[in-house]
């Protein structure tokens, strides 16, 4: 029998060549899956971004600073696209969200309170000297305090003669304004007891509420804008250990509601208006 030949195997040194195109193609789909990924719409992304402002802006949480939105910072198609679609945005979020540069409600004044300040001083010269009336500025808002002096007898809730005119100048620069208004009673720390209030928890929110129903009876104020708080003696402005002081704490106080600290009052720091 003749003997077959076995021929020598040879390596093959050409295995490397599918493990590579392996990882070449692991490559590819990897950098596919990312290229995807950032190809994000853009536009979906940007029309996102615009209604979020849009709706901070309706708030009131930041002013805005022009038509322009500040988000915008292109003038490439793309850009173009975004302000076309902010007004759009805007449009439709005006019926979602109240404008508050038309309605500003308790979120801030629709103008400077110096100028509520100083028409109200015009029009109560006369009680800012005698000191029945005083007017400050704090964080909540516009400040009007009646001191009983010139408003109630001691005791009583019912005004004197004459206070009404004085409530209808108040009134009268009031009523065309959006803000709210809550009256806050006030006492001083001596104990009442009478036939009318057992406590100066009773003679305080009486005061108040009986100004609420006053301004909404005779001075036509929406009820919405209105509410009442009665505080006692726990709420004083001055030292109770003194005439004067007494005085000071016996009062109602009218406070135009304002939720923000003003940045024009010394970057939002409560400003209090020194009696004339």
């Amino acid at each position: 029998m003749s003997r077959r030949r076995k021929h020598a195997e040879h390596a093959n040194h050409e295995r490397w060549l599918v493990s590579y195109a392996d990882f070449i193609t692991l490559l590819f789909a990897f950098f596919v899956v990312m290229f995807s990924s950032s190809q994000v719409d853009k536009r979906k992304v940007g029309n996102l971004a615009l209604a979020i402002q849009v709706a901070f802006q309706q708030l009131g949480m930041f002013s805005p600073t022009g038509a322009q939105p500040s988000i915008v910072k292109t003038s490439t198609p793309f850009g173009k696209a975004q302000m076309i679609d902010a007004e759009v945005y805007t449009e439709d979020m005006g019926r979602i969200v109240p404008n508050t540069s038309r309605h500003l409600g308790p979120a801030g004044f629709n103008q400077r309170p110096e100028r509520i300040r100083e028409e109200l001083q015009q029009a109560l010269a006369d009680q800012l000297r005698s000191r029945q009336v005083a007017i400050r500025l704090t964080h909540e808002g516009l400040v009007i305090s009646l001191r009983e002096i010139g408003f109630y007898d001691s005791g009583s809730n019912t005004l004197k003669p004459g206070a009404s005119l004085l409530l209808a100048r108040i009134a009268g620069i009031l009523r065309p304004r959006t803000e709210l208004i809550r009256f806050e009673g006030d006492t001083d720390d001596r104990p009442i007891h009478n036939d009318l209030f057992q406590s100066n928890w009773e003679l305080s929110t009486a005061r108040a509420t009986g100004l609420v129903e006053l301004f909404i009876r005779d001075y036509g104020f929406p009820p919405s804008r209105l509410s009442a708080a009665g505080y006692a003696e726990f709420h004083p402005v001055a030292l109770n250990n003194t005439p004067e002081g007494r005085a000071q704490n016996r009062r109602v106080d009218i406070v135009v509601l304002n939720s923000r600290f003003w940045d024009t009052l010394g970057g939002g720091v409560p400003v209090a208006t020194p009696d004339p």
